[in-house]
């Protein structure tokens, strides 16, 4: 099993930032990719941005304004938020697909962690 445990959300005005933060922990495992989707009231639950190998993917509507980074010593991912705007409120999720000895490969999420973006 692998355990996510996202931080770093909250308030913030229009344009300002905010650093995401996602813990990935378990006994053992092996991340092949770590992503961030988010979840707007009354929408459904949309991808943001992942990054695997050195490479990142992201949503159109963040490109330039957000920035994925992982630490791999941490097993941590980051997502920085430039720019904000206030569409971009949502409950931001971190999610991976990661190995185990026991259940292979397979998705995990986090709990969740509250953006709003608000004047």
């Amino acid at each position: 099993q692998v355990q996510l445990v996202e931080s770093g959300g909250g308030l913030v005005q229009p344009g300002g930032s905010l650093r995401l933060s996602c813990a990935a922990s378990g006994s053992f495992f092996i991340v092949n990719i770590m992503a961030w989707y988010r979840q707007a009231p009354g929408k459904q639950r949309e991808f943001v941005a992942d990054i695997t190998g050195g490479k990142t993917n992201y949503a159109g509507s963040v490109k330039g304004r957000f920035t994925i980074s992982r630490d791999i010593a941490k097993n941590t991912a980051y997502l920085q938020m430039n720019s904000l705007k206030p569409d971009d409120t949502a409950v931001y999720y971190c999610n991976t697909n990661a190995y185990t000895p026991t259940t292979g490969s397979r998705d995990y999420w986090g709990q969740g962690t509250q953006v709003t973006v608000s004047s």
